[in-house]
């Protein structure tokens, strides 16, 4: 990125977001439907200020910066209000405050008049409903008024970028007295509308305002409609559905959505408010795209497509959910590159990092319009689909994406080992690309042990491990469709990239493998819980896996709450920090499966234990993308990081990820297997019961519960050929 703001040299302004406002000062309510989300306050209100991500937002652009319901002038109290499951709907419910006339006599009493509304978000409008209700025994006659406003800001301008340059503001237009459309032509030529319509029509209407005034008799309710379709050219704007309509479209389409899930209930009615708290949220963050579902990263700065947060959070919800994974399979697949551009970071067979819609991106003022400058998503893209398919056996998806996989493959042993030592490196191609491309992006995430910053080209210790598992998996499915010689070449890979990786990556004297080698292959002598990646992957040795395993928790990483990013006896340990010193939620998530491929259960039962009373502490029990380091102390919940995405798609699975680690939950639909690998539950869980696991046509239901020595497995229901299968 260029331009964002004026910072220290050593400190560059590429993917920064400022932080001169935290996000955990103000409760906000979040609704999102495909490419347009809302970042609300309690009452349903836009009440924008710098440095706050408020607003309504279509594809990468905000459509509605001011958005405010006054009642004679004042604004409505707050009663509560609440984000309907699946972020179906907000409802805030509201009253009057006291009013007063010019000369300070008091004409209506507080909490005589209810105010309830209802915004939904659908198929590139918003929907509302406000609903007047007199509760006095006398009527009353009130003026309702309704202030809107769109700056029509990029993305990256709310985030906080400066730009030399705008667009233009155009006059609003009016029709019939029920609809205003406000507008602007971007630099990019196109041009972006808010349309407003108001049912019944105002008793006056501006481009900025619109009044009712209503006479209530006792007991008498006034409802009134209003809708806000957003659009990228004039003719997108169409006839929309009345308010019921749409809504009753919405409920349909999010049942029919979930109606293959498998369901979740414990014994522990709070993890259940966790778990339908997470899968409501992935539900909203799902965007329908013609290649099927998929997650976008997160709400207010990520709500686009995202390579690498969506095949992890297809990974860490691929046992109650395979459609996501195969929605995200067949997008990224159909925007894997095909050439090079040096500006995108594309070289082909590279799997897409990030897109974006809005006007900067357009203008290439930021070089996300379609970029590539991650260095993971490719090899996690394989992995993805070896996953899939043993989770499904669908080969005709298999078939179907074969040559993309192949791509990737290619990319791996082509591009992505720059310089032919076996190991994927990144180093961006242009000062405008991201200068780091793992998960950690950070510009100081990568460094020496006295807190040098690592030269490119940079090889990874997570995505060495990536590239490990995806060329076992490669191998395994191309044996699933008969190509035994590319199968056994990707064999004798992996198992030479394992034997170098533990030579060049192993540190005895931090006890777990090197952060990363650097330009020189010199190893960065970090302890990170990017080693815990290579846990998660397969490619650590056995007695290695278990002093990794101990390293990570250890004080100096294990918070109480999660493992840190990075130890605390780390030069650049800050636990404030983005990437040096925070708690990620999908990073333990990922931990935790590998901690659990190596039988390290306790372990597992730690974070699980950690990331429940975190999300116990966090509002609606959301995991958010990431909180601070500093350790668990007595009677506090976990501190906030300021300018933390949530809900986040990745953050949100992970409790689907940890309770499938603690269960050590695997599927091999090949042979028709459900297997339970030493299952364990925490002490907060006493029973589990799964219903409807899909695997094939075939569905199982299993009750667990926990005793002393492990779990009591009983399989409730079974059609077909599945067989469950617990090893102790």
């Amino acid at each position: 990125m260029t331009d964002v703001l004026r910072l220290p040299e050593e400190h560059p302004a590429e993917f920064y977001i400022p932080a001169v406002a935290s996000l955990t000062e103000r409760r906000t309510r979040t609704l999102k439907h495909d490419d347009t989300f809302a970042v609300l306050d309690h009452h349903g209100d836009i009440l924008y200020a710098e440095g706050r991500p408020d607003g309504l937002f279509h594809k990468d652009t905000r459509h509605l910066s001011h958005y405010q319901m006054l009642i004679d002038g004042r604004r409505p109290l707050l009663l509560g209000s609440a984000v309907k499951d699946e972020g179906m709907a907000l409802i805030s419910d509201l009253a009057n405050p006291d009013l007063f006339d010019t000369d300070g006599r008091l004409i209506l009493s507080s909490e005589l008049i209810h105010l309830s509304r209802s915004k939904f978000l659908w198929r590139g409008a918003c929907y509302e409903r406000v609903s007047l209700m007199n509760h006095d025994t006398r009527p009353h006659t009130l003026t309702l008024t309704l202030e809107f406003d769109a700056d029509f800001s990029d993305l990256f301008e709310a985030r906080g970028q400066r730009r030399k340059a705008r667009g233009q503001r155009l006059a609003p237009k009016m029709e019939d007295g029920r609809m205003v459309q406000l507008r602007y032509r971007g630099l990019d030529t196109v041009e972006r509308l808010t349309e407003l319509h108001f049912d019944p029509p105002p008793d006056e209407l501006s481009s900025r305002v619109a009044r009712y005034r209503r006479t209530l008799a006792p007991r008498q309710r006034a409802v009134l409609f209003v809708s806000i379709a957003f659009a990228h050219t004039e003719p997108e704007v169409t006839r929309r559905p009345h308010f019921f309509m749409a809504l009753h479209e919405k409920v349909r389409d999010g049942r029919a959505a979930t109606r293959d899930q498998t369901r979740v209930r414990t014994s522990n009615e709070l993890f259940d408010e966790a778990l339908r708290r997470s899968v409501s949220d992935l539900t909203m963050l799902s965007t329908t795209t013609p290649e099927g579902p998929y997650p976008y990263a997160g709400i207010p700065w990520f709500s686009t497509a995202f390579g690498r947060d969506a095949i992890i959070t297809a990974l860490e919800m691929l046992w109650l959910d395979a459609s996501m994974a195969r929605g995200v399979l067949h997008y990224l697949a159909r925007h894997q590159a095909t050439g090079e551009d040096a500006a995108a970071d594309a070289e082909p067979g590279k799997i897409l990092h990030e897109m974006r819609a809005g006007e900067m991106a357009n203008l290439g003022e930021v070089p996300f319009g379609r970029y590539y400058g991650s260095v993971d998503s490719t090899p996690l893209f394989v992995v993805l689909a070896g996953a899939y398919v043993r989770r499904t056996d669908d080969i005709l998806t298999l078939s179907g994406l074969w040559p993309n996989i192949e791509a990737a493959i290619d990319w791996i042993n082509v591009y992505g080992d720059r310089d032919g030592d076996g190991f994927v490196e990144y180093g961006r191609k242009t000062a405008e690309g991201l200068a780091n491309q793992g998960w950690k992006d950070s510009h100081d995430s990568i460094f020496h042990a006295d807190g040098a910053m690592a030269r490119a080209p940079i090889a990874l210790v997570e995505v060495q491990g990536y590239v490990y598992a995806a060329k076992r998996e490669a191998a395994w499915m191309a044996r699933r469709l008969g190509c035994d010689a590319e199968a056994d070449r990707w064999e004798d890979e992996a198992e030479q990239l394992r034997q170098c990786f533990e030579q060049a990556f192993w540190c005895d004297d931090i006890g777990t493998y090197a952060l990363a080698l650097d330009g020189d292959k010199k190893p960065c002598r970090v302890r990170a819980s990017n080693a815990g990646h290579a846990l998660f992957a397969g490619i650590a040795g056995g007695r290695r896996a278990d002093l990794v395993a101990e390293a990570l928790m250890t004080r100096e990483s294990f918070s109480g709450w999660g493992i840190r990013t990075l130890a605390a006896t780390e030069a650049r340990y800050n636990p404030m920090s983005y990437h040096n010193g925070s708690i990620w939620p999908h990073d333990n998530a990922l931990i935790a499966m590998g901690l659990a491929r190596y039988g390290h259960k306790q372990a597992v039962r730690a974070l699980f234990r950690g990331l429940f009373d975190a999300s116990t502490c966090s509002e609606l029990r959301r995991l958010p993308e990431l909180f601070c380091g500093f350790p668990r102390r007595q009677g506090r919940g976990p501190v906030a990081y300021p300018v933390a995405c949530s809900p986040q798609a990745w953050a949100s699975a992970t409790p689907l990820a940890l309770l499938q680690a603690s269960l050590g939950m695997s599927f091999d639909a090949v042979r028709g297997e459900i297997l339970l690998d030493r299952p364990l539950l925490p002490r907060f869980l006493e029973e589990v019961h799964l219903e409807k696991l899909m695997l094939g046509g075939d569905v199982a239901d299993l009750h667990l519960r926990r005793h002393e020595a492990g779990v009591a497995v009983t399989v409730t229901r079974r059609t077909g050929r599945i067989r469950v299968v617990t090893v102790n």
